[in-house]
């Protein structure tokens, strides 16, 4: 018996021994593939965790030109003009045109539910759901209601439309969630993911399960880019307004939060309408540039899509949004030749990812292009104050 015992102990010891390599050989891989990044952007000073620089440093002149007031501006003239300019010179392949357009539009959805999952705390899995009614309304109004000849005029008009009624679904969805606290929205979301693809479905009006027919391509690179960039700046401007101060609070400590006078039920909901409008939006970006459009395309495997994007990049971040969606766009166009087998490729790495960097490439970290000046600037202090000869504080 006590060598039978012995045996036994060995076997697990061995097996022990035998998870931690294959553990470190993992964070080793892991390393290679993630650390350059890292330690450019930390080289670069261009993110950074929210906090002032320490006391000595000298910013590194990446780090200067990414905390420029222009930099911003001049960027966005160049996005602008390369935007018109692609597709009018035919600068870069139609294929490549479609990717960078699908990556906008991808952009877009990570940043909207980033804004619930991230940084307000909650757990959101229908995000799909609100991209469905985007694309349905927005689709019906150029198909069937506005004039044919005005289609890129009235475009914009459109997509709002489709954004509107996203967000007013939102707010349906949203009063009956937020009564509670806890993981009650993650299941509230689903089953109204679930709802909406067996409405549609289930409506001869829009095509039923056959999809919806006759879209027109109205969907350019200008637009999408013009979307993008006002999904970004009306995101992360939220964050850093009141009502986002309130969301953060949320996500610490909501209890904390409620007894600071903070009207958290009112803030969710406001949060949570915010990101149905930008999601109906992409919705909307979406039908018109496949110039078609099924209730299967919007099923819980698209709201799967957008939280691995999500937690690839890192929540709380709106940089870690923009290389989740990024980084999975591409290398799902890439793998495409791997057939079915990339849809086991991209799971493993985002299991990898969330083992050894469970807040993903950016998680609660930011460029400093989208943060505040005075939130990674180190302010003078305040002089102290001059006595007067009488003993008190003389007036400055």
């Amino acid at each position: 018996m006590r060598r039978e015992t012995k045996v036994r102990q060995r076997v697990r010891i061995h097996k022990c021994m035998r998870f931690l390599r294959n553990r470190t050989i993992a964070a080793g891989i892991a390393e290679r593939l993630l650390g350059p990044m890292r330690r450019l952007c930390k080289a670069c000073g261009i993110f950074s965790r929210g906090g002032g620089a320490n006391a000595g440093d000298r910013p590194s002149l990446w780090g200067w030109i990414f905390s420029c007031r222009w930099t911003a501006v001049v960027l966005l003239a160049l996005g602008f003009a390369a935007s018109f300019a692609i597709p009018r010179f035919n600068l870069v392949n139609p294929y490549y045109q479609l990717i960078l357009m699908y990556v906008c539009i991808n952009i877009i959805l990570a940043i909207s539910l980033n804004l619930v999952n991230g940084y307000m705390g909650e757990f959101s899995v229908g995000h799909a759901g609100f991209m469905a009614v985007g694309a349905y309304v927005s689709a019906i109004l150029t198909v069937k209601v506005l004039p044919a000849g005005l289609g890129q005029v009235m475009f914009p008009l459109a997509v709002a439309a489709g954004g509107a009624v996203a967000a007013l679904v939102g707010l349906v969805v949203a009063i009956p969630s937020f009564k509670t606290r806890g993981d009650y929205l993650a299941i509230v979301t689903l089953a109204f993911n679930m709802i909406v693809k067996s409405l549609f479905e289930n409506i001869d009006a829009v095509g039923g399960p056959r999809g919806l027919l006759g879209i027109s391509k109205l969907t350019t690179l200008p637009w999408v880019f013009v979307w993008t960039i006002l999904s970004v700046w009306i995101i992360r401007n939220f964050v850093y307004s009141r009502f986002g101060r309130g969301v953060l609070s949320i996500r610490e400590d909501e209890i904390a939060s409620d007894m600071m006078s903070v009207n958290t039920r009112h803030v969710k909901m406001l949060a949570f309408v915010v990101s149905s409008f930008f999601a109906g939006v992409a919705g909307a970006l979406y039908a018109h540039l496949m110039q078609f459009i099924n209730p299967r395309m919007f099923d819980i495997l698209k709201s799967t899509d957008i939280l691995v994007m999500v937690y690839l990049g890192g929540i709380g971040s709106i940089a870690g949004s923009i290389l989740g969606a990024s980084i999975y766009t591409v290398l799902l166009e890439a793998l495409r030749p791997l057939g079915i087998w990339r849809m086991v490729f991209m799971p493993l790495v985002l299991v990898l990812v969330m083992i050894f960097r469970p807040r993903g490439i950016m998680g609660f970290r930011e460029f400093r292009l989208f943060m505040r000046r005075e939130d990674y600037e180190d302010r003078p202090l305040p002089a102290p104050p001059i006595a007067s000869q009488d003993g008190g504080e003389a007036p400055t």
